[in-house]
């Protein structure tokens, strides 16, 4: 176990939590139904264990599987593989997966900028690709021959041209710079005591997200974990409350603890036993705490601040901490 500084609030799970969490921990090895999957992390290879799922149970697909990089998953080695290869190994995932979707399904698939390359003909053929969003990941190491690598892709796909999209969940808080009146009176913008605001439309270039980092209570030590807001506007934009949210590479859980704080129901598969309880810890922490960094009464705010005051205002962060 790691020791941490106290204001270090990385999750861990030391072994007594281990070993307590792994009862709650879900296997599949047989056909189950709904009752047995709600609300449930399945610990296990996802291409033998979705065989196994009912069918056309999913409302939103997150698809999050690792990248087309050396990656160490906790002990467990993702090589990098020849391309071909990989897109072979990616088309297997979309097609044991694809009959667990309802019709009505969207699917969510995130990439780096080179795995795109080689899983946009797939996504194609598999899908209606209606956009892709682009976030920057501002942690992005530094390169001496390049330019710095510090975007994410999301693919938005549906299985139909019958899926939910509800905009106005995800529109975005914006401070007017040069507000617009007609007659005297505000053009799509409100005066508040903090200043002058409109609600825009998202676009596909999101640059509010925040890595989660060891000063947040969201922070994991996987290695490629995602930020609850970015699940959040995923799931409130293509999902409906108690809808269907289903995660088959889940990894510390970030998108079920972000569907149980949004009223969704949910399932999480993942290989690796600790992240799975890691999951369910995160899991338990919602009943105290279903805040989403970044979203609040309704309200997607600038990257690390709340109601648009800088995040130091409200927790005890240094500035240097934040990392911008």
């Amino acid at each position: 176990m790691k020791h941490k500084s106290p204001r270090n609030q990385t999750l861990m799970c030391h072994k007594e939590e281990i070993d307590r969490l792994s009862g709650h921990i879900r296997y599949v090895d047989n056909l189950v139904g709904m009752k047995d999957i709600r609300e449930k992390i399945i610990c296990g290879d996802t291409f033998d264990v979705a065989k196994n799922l009912p069918r056309g149970f999913v409302d939103l697909l997150i698809l999050d599987p690792p990248y087309n990089l050396a990656k160490d998953y906790n002990g467990r080695l993702f090589k990098e593989k020849e391309k071909t290869d990989y897109q072979q190994w990616f088309q297997r995932t979309v097609e044991v997966l694809m009959p667990t979707l309802k019709s009505t399904a969207t699917v969510y698939v995130c990439s780096d900028w080179k795995t795109s390359v080689l899983i946009a003909p797939i996504l194609e053929a598999s899908f209606h690709v209606r956009n892709r969003i682009t976030w920057e990941r501002e942690k992005g190491r530094g390169a001496q021959l390049n330019w710095k690598n510090n975007t994410e892709d999301v693919w938005f796909c549906t299985v139909s041209d019958d899926y939910d999209f509800d905009v106005d969940a995800v529109k975005v808080k914006r401070k007017v710079i040069a507000p617009y009146k007609i007659n005297g009176k505000p053009k799509d913008w409100n005066q508040e005591d903090g200043g002058n605001y409109r609600f825009t439309h998202p676009s596909n270039v999101w640059t509010d997200i925040t890595i989660p980092f060891w000063s947040m209570p969201e922070n994991t030590d996987h290695p490629t974990q995602k930020p609850e807001k970015l699940m959040a506007k995923l799931i409130l934009a293509s999902s409906k409350k108690n809808g269907f949210v289903f995660d088959p590479f889940l990894g510390s859980g970030t998108t079920v603890v972000v569907a149980a704080k949004l009223g969704r129901n949910f399932c999480g598969i993942d290989l690796n036993k600790e992240y799975c309880c890691w999951a369910l810890k995160r899991l338990e922490m919602v009943a105290s705490d279903s805040t989403i960094q970044g979203y609040t009464d309704g309200v997607f705010w600038e990257r690390n601040s709340l109601n648009n005051q800088p995040v130091s205002k409200f927790q005890s962060f240094k500035q240097e901490d934040l990392q911008l």
